[in-house]
């Protein structure tokens, strides 16, 4: 694995979540800069492996928008 895909929200209560698609990996964070420290040390701490490790983590940002009818 080359890359792998995280998909960010922005959380209700404030903040922001980070779960990867195709891997049990999820983190939170209150910044995003925290969150992209926290995504690396959870993709360093599931892929121990240097040599297995994913060489490119993609952020996807996802948001909700609701608007009156």
């Amino acid at each position: 694995m080359t890359e792998i895909v995280f998909v960010i929200q922005e959380e209700p209560e404030g903040g922001y979540s980070a779960h990867a698609l195709g891997e049990a990996i999820f983190t939170q964070a209150d910044n995003m800069a925290s969150l992209r420290e926290m995504v690396r040390d959870a993709v360093r701490c599931h892929f121990p492996d240097a040599t297995t490790r994913p060489k490119v983590i993609r952020l996807h940002f996802v948001s909700d928008e609701v608007i009156a009818a």
